[in-house]
């Protein structure tokens, strides 16, 4: 570091919201500091962001500086900001692991429908035709009772009992 460089004047000037002040301070710590983040995570887009949020951080923060060493200061900024980093990986990573996780869960879940799906399927082909058709139009085709009777010129009974009937011996097979 230059030995010309007045860094209590800077952060003043940083302090007073002086632009001119934080691009001289970007200027003097930028390479230190992205060292410092590129050493820990070994990724140069990551210390990249690293550097930024430092940056954003030292704006909102300066005015907490009280005087004493400025590089320890900062220190504890950079740490904490590789921290936060850190927090939000593993926080990003349980939200991951979880929604894989969910995704295992339904797609097993989605199977085992499927799979009772075609076992309905193959066990409807066991029931006659008419009891067949009642189940399907009323369950599948979402028809009324009344407009199954009028449909097939059956008394609204007579469908009923067919349907009852019907879903009785359907669970009895698919058990």
């Amino acid at each position: 570091m230059d030995e010309n460089i007045d860094i209590p004047e800077i952060i003043t000037g940083c302090k007073r919201g002086r632009n001119e002040s934080f691009s001289r301070l970007l200027d003097i710590y930028s390479s230190r500091c992205y060292g410092y983040f590129y050493r820990l995570t070994s990724s140069r887009d990551v210390s990249d962001e690293l550097l930024s949020e430092l940056f954003v951080k030292l704006v909102e923060k300066i005015k907490t500086y009280r005087g004493g060493s400025f590089n320890g200061w900062l220190f504890k900024v950079m740490r904490n900001v590789f921290y936060d980093y850190l927090r939000r990986k593993f926080r990003d990573g349980r939200i991951l692991e979880r929604q894989k996780e969910q995704m295992a869960e339904d797609f097993k879940r989605e199977r085992d429908d499927d799979e009772r799906i075609d076992q309905l399927q193959q066990r409807l082909l066991q029931l006659d035709e008419v009891t067949r058709e009642v189940i399907v139009l009323r369950f599948y085709s979402q028809l009324s009772f009344k407009e199954i009777a009028r449909m097939r010129g059956e008394p609204i009974g007579t469908v009923l009992t067919r349907v009852h009937r019907g879903l009785k011996k359907l669970r009895g097979l698919m058990e």
